[in-house]
């Protein structure tokens, strides 16, 4: 380092601190970045890269950007992934002996984003932590640090429980010690994780006593102080906004996991991966910032507590029943900006005087908005969230008294307090704007005393205020009155002693007035600070307010009921609709189907043709109970339904490229999840399971889930089939029952009719709906011929009635994976080594094992035999 000059020692000091990071290293009006982070960020912002002498041999590479335009390049960088450490001269240029002192004063992240473009109004910007405790359970932790949102939980079991949080979470970016293993690592980076931090630092400090005050548990203190310790090492200001840290546990919500949560379709669509098409997007009616963030939440969690689920009812109906308060809600919560962010600006000290004019146009609506609800009626559920609007009516009159009303977006620029606020301010500006009256009016008198029309008044930074005179009427001037101040090609500039004076008392004035407002500005601001909390739980409330609102509309316009919760888990829906699909389709019209299960009628079995709306009729019973609830109204004409504790979907076909798994690997893993983990409080969805092998494989593998499940869980099951075979289980199973969608054929083609039947479909349709895919007609015309041949030859069943551990019968010829040597082994009589080894693969457990396991004792066996 000794070859380099005392700045680049000085850079390179400080850049060794953040190697993960790109190092933003202030040099007057600009930002400099050298070396491998010059290389890097000239290419992903795409701006020169130069060089400069660093008193090296060779030139260093450098880049730059201006400092009052950098925060679109951090945007665009934080957005990308990346971290950017802000360097800052924290030494005045003209004091500094040698190079100017140097600090990192703020390390911006994916996961700690205060504003900008990367944050989005209506999502949380979410970082989390994970802690191993080395004895089977997992600290999960995580902030929104925009909104000072925290919370906690302990996760037991496997790995894959704390990615299925994450997942669901979706959070930006995960702090973890500097052990974590590598491989836990990339599987978070895989579900979604933008950034990867290091924080070993793990002790309790004082300013973190207040906000672990209701945790009980001494691991639940841990896995958060992790995260804690690393925004204050890295944000380096006050976080006075952070909240008291809520533990939670995830039985308290209904389980959906990561990957019915996007079969599902939840939050985003699967073919976009965009908010438009999914649940969100229909349900999506808030009106603030607030409220958009919390209706994702609830989506996210639905509740299984049935007491808090019928308190949103009520509200809701309530709402629902009087439109003209409701849309007068909804008109004023329009002016509501967002409070959590607000509040948040206010602790980080980057609120501005505009800001601050937000949150008191906000606080003006609230009077109103509660004297609203409480017109609502004197139910404790209205009452009681009445209560919550506090108004704080303190801040309003601060704010009221204090800033203007149209403020500049700096607050350097001044003219931001009120006349009337500070009696000293308001001798400053009285000497500032009476001094600028009387030189104006020193300006007309010399004019008339000199008969100079020409003679002005003016004013540079160098030599203040001055009386400019052009060379033609420099003899009209009186002798001795004026003292020569600066010499022009074509005028002369003289100052007199009453202009001397007054200038010194208009520019003290004015220098007075910027630091004075400035000062008066972080004093108001630490006066708001004191309402944080009170801000924040207003901000709860109106958010709460504002989704149960938006519940309302919704039920409304888009025709709505109630739903009922049976006890002995019923479900009957009658006239249910796919709540997103009926929207889309708008002026066409959605086929409504009744759904009905009972403790006689657990499973059923769908058969119908391709297109027909199986998958639909599959997901909108889902969609029915996720909306039930989080407490809004359902997609059906009358609904009866139990309280899921779990939801398990496998819909539709897709490679897990990342991973290196396949369709069906995909699909076996995710019906393993549903199985092992179901209850018979759940529900679950599978739609075509086994098809991704060969068809009496696919076939073995569906009948023995079905029969597993029946038997095994009990849980509420929806199963649509290709596979007609199976509609003869009804016949073995007393709680299955076979359901089917119907479809009819008009001149050789193929009309769905979308209508849900009691009873097994006749047949699959697949060539009609290769028809309406336009394939040509002589391929279609061969299989028409190849159906009707093998139709002829009447295969015979692939269903085994017997008990589940029986698989297949040995003569169902099938394509042999290993060729014919091994198709003609099959044919002999097996030897009692090879009976031996049937025997243990017919007790095997092996819905039990995992991939590992099972792989372990396939291999045992084989070495038996061989």
């Amino acid at each position: 380092m000794a070859a380099y000059t005392p700045m680049v020692q000085q850079y390179l000091t400080i850049k060794a601190e953040y190697q993960d990071a790109f190092l933003f290293f202030r040099l007057g009006d600009f930002y400099e970045m050298f070396f491998d982070d010059a290389i890097k960020a000239s290419q992903e912002l795409e701006i020169t890269l130069t060089s400069r002498d660093g008193g090296s041999a060779d030139r260093i590479p450098m880049c730059g950007i201006p400092h009052h335009s950098a925060a679109n390049y951090i945007d665009i960088l934080v957005e990308r992934g990346y971290k950017v450490a802000i360097c800052e001269q924290t030494e005045d240029p003209k004091q500094a002996k040698g190079v100017v002192r140097r600090e990192v004063v703020q390390l911006i992240t994916p996961g700690t984003k205060m504003d900008g473009k990367g944050l989005n109004e209506k999502e949380n910007n979410f970082i989390a932590t994970v802690t191993d405790f080395e004895d089977g359970t997992f600290g999960f932790a995580y902030t929104d640090l925009s909104t000072g949102e925290n919370k906690v939980t302990l996760i037991e079991g496997s790995f894959d429980e704390v990615l299925n949080e994450f997942a669901i979470l979706g959070a930006n970016e995960v702090v973890m010690a500097s052990d974590f293993p590598e491989d836990w690592k990339k599987k978070l980076q895989e579900r979604g994780a933008k950034a990867i931090s290091l924080e070993d630092y793990t002790e309790q400090t004082e300013q973190f006593t207040s906000l672990l005050c209701d945790l009980k548990q001494e691991k639940q203190k841990l896995a958060v102080t992790r995260l804690f310790n690393y925004l204050y090492r890295t944000q380096k200001r006050s976080l006075d906004h952070l909240q008291s840290v809520q533990a939670y546990e995830t039985s308290q919500y209904m389980k959906i996991d990561y990957y019915s949560k996007r079969n599902l379709e939840l939050t985003e669509t699967i073919r976009s991966t965009g908010k438009k098409g999914s649940l969100l997007w229909l349900l999506d009616e808030t009106k603030t910032a607030m409220g958009g963030r919390l209706l994702k939440q609830w989506i996210d969690r639905p509740l299984i507590n049935q007491k808090q689920i019928e308190r949103r009812q009520h509200i809701v109906e309530t709402l629902k029943n009087q439109y003209f308060e409701r849309q007068d809600l909804r008109e004023r919560f329009k002016e509501v900006y967002d409070l959590e962010r607000l509040a948040g600006r206010v602790a980080f000290g980057n609120v501005n005087a505009r800001d601050l004019m937000q949150l008191k146009r906000s606080l003006q609506q609230l009077p109103i908005i509660r004297e609203i609800v409480r017109s609502l009626g004197d139910s404790p559920e209205i009452s009681t969230l009445a209560e919550r609007l506090d108004p704080c009516e303190e801040v309003t009159d601060l704010l009221e008294m204090s800033i203007v009303e149209n403020p500049p977006l700096s607050i350097k620029e001044g003219n931001i307090i009120q006349d009337s606020y500070n009696a000293e301010l308001d001798m400053y500006r009285d000497a500032s704007r009476n001094g600028k009256t009387w030189i104006a009016n020193l300006e007309r008198e010399e004019r008339e005393r000199t008969g100079i029309k020409s003679l002005k008044i003016g004013y540079n930074r160098v030599f203040g205020y001055y009386i400019e005179v052009t060379r033609a009427n420099l003899h009209l001037l009186e002798e001795g009155r004026y003292e020569r101040k600066q010499t022009l090609t074509n005028a002369e500039r003289f100052i007199t002693p009453e202009l001397k004076e007054k200038e010194a008392l208009i520019l003290q004035a004015e220098e007075k007035i910027i630091g004075l407002e400035y000062e008066l500005f972080l004093h108001i601001r630490e006066q708001v600070k004191e309402y944080i909390p009170r801000l924040q739980a207003l901000a709860k409330a109106v958010s709460e307010l504002d989704v149960l609102q938006c519940f309302a509309t919704i039920s409304e316009e888009r025709h709505y009921v109630k739903p009922v919760f049976s006890n002995d888990r019923t479900i009957q829906l009658k006239e249910g609709r796919h709540p997103v699909v009926e929207k889309v389709l708008q002026a066409q019209e959605y086929v409504p189907n009744d759904c009905y299960m009972n403790g006689e009628r657990e499973l059923l079995l769908i058969t119908g043709p391709n297109m027909s709306g199986k998958s639909t009729y599959m997901r909108q019973v889902a969609l029915t109970a996720i909306l039930a609830q989080i407490g809004c109204f359902v997609s059906a004409s009358e609904a009866v339904l139990p309280i899921f504790d779990k939801v398990f979907t496998r819909i539709g076909a897709a490679d897990d490229l990342i991973s290196g798994q396949s369709t069906f690997m995909v699909e076996m893993l995710e019906a393993r999840n549903a199985i092992m983990n179901a209850t018979e409080n759940s529900l679950i969805l599978f739609d075509e399971i086994g098809r991704g092998t060969s068809t009496y494989d696919g076939m073995a593998l569906a009948q023995a889930i079905i029969e597993y499940i029946h038997e095994k869980i009990g849980a509420k099951t929806l199963f649509s089939t290709h596979y007609h075979e199976l509609t003869v289980l009804a016949e073995e199973l007393p709680r299955l029952q076979n359901i089917h969608v119907s479809a009819i054929e008009q001149n050789g083609n193929v009309v769905f009719l979308h209508k849900i039947k009691e009873g097994a479909a006749d047949k699959s349709y697949g060539i009609h709906v290769a028809k309406l895919a336009d394939l040509p007609q002589p391929l279609i015309d061969r299989a028409s011929e190849i159906l009707s041949q093998l139709e002829s030859e009447g295969s015979q069943t692939a269903v085994v009635k017997e008990a589940p551990s029986v698989v297949m019968e040995a003569d169902i010829a099938q394509l042999s994976f290993f060729g014919e040597e091994t198709a003609q082994l099959e044919k002999k009589e097996p030897s009692t080594k090879e009976k031996k080894v049937l025997e243990q693969l017919q007790q095997l457990e092996i819905l039990d094992m995992t991939p590992l396991e099972a792989l372990n004792v396939l291999y045992k066996l084989q070495k038996k035999l061989k």
